[in-house]
C-alpha cells in the first residue's frame, strides 16, 4: 500500500482546508480503516479522524463538529475537510491505511493556521 497525501497549506484562523490521500497498490481491496493523524511541533502524533470500510466515522474531541472524514473505496482514497481552523490545528497531517492490523502512512502534509 502506498499513500500520497496532498492539500496542506497556509490558512488564517476560521478558514478551511481539505486534505486528500490516495492509496495505490495491489492490496487496496483489503484495506480496513483509513484516516488522519497529526503531529504538532514538540507533541506526539495524535488521531484526528478515522473511517471504516463501511463508512463508520470516529473523531477526536477537537475535530468533532469542525472536521469531516470521508472515503472512496474505488479508487481507494480518504479525505479530511477541515473548517473553522484554529492556530492549535497547526501540524503535519498524516493519512494512514490499516491493512491486516498494520498501519501504512502517507508522507505528511503541513497545515499552518495563523491567528
Amino acid at each position: 500500500v502506498q499513500l500520497q497525501a496532498s492539500g496542506g497549506g497556509f490558512v488564517h484562523a476560521g478558514g478551511s482546508l481539505t486534505l486528500s490521500c490516495a492509496s495505490s497498490g495491489e492490496k487496496n481491496f483489503a484495506i480496513d480503516d483509513m484516516g488522519w493523524y497529526r503531529q504538532a511541533p514538540g507533541k506526539q502524533r495524535e488521531l484526528v479522524a478515522r473511517i471504516t470500510f463501511a463508512g463508520i466515522q470516529n473523531y477526536a474531541h477537537f475535530a468533532a463538529g469542525r472536521f469531516t472524514v470521508s472515503r472512496d473505496n474505488a479508487p481507494m482514497a480518504v479525505t479530511l475537510q477541515m473548517h473553522s481552523l484554529k492556530p492549535d490545528d497547526t501540524a503535519v497531517y498524516y493519512c494512514y491505511a490499516q491493512l491486516l492490523g498494520r498501519h501504512y502512512w502517507g508522507q505528511g502534509t503541513l497545515v499552518t493556521v495563523s491567528s
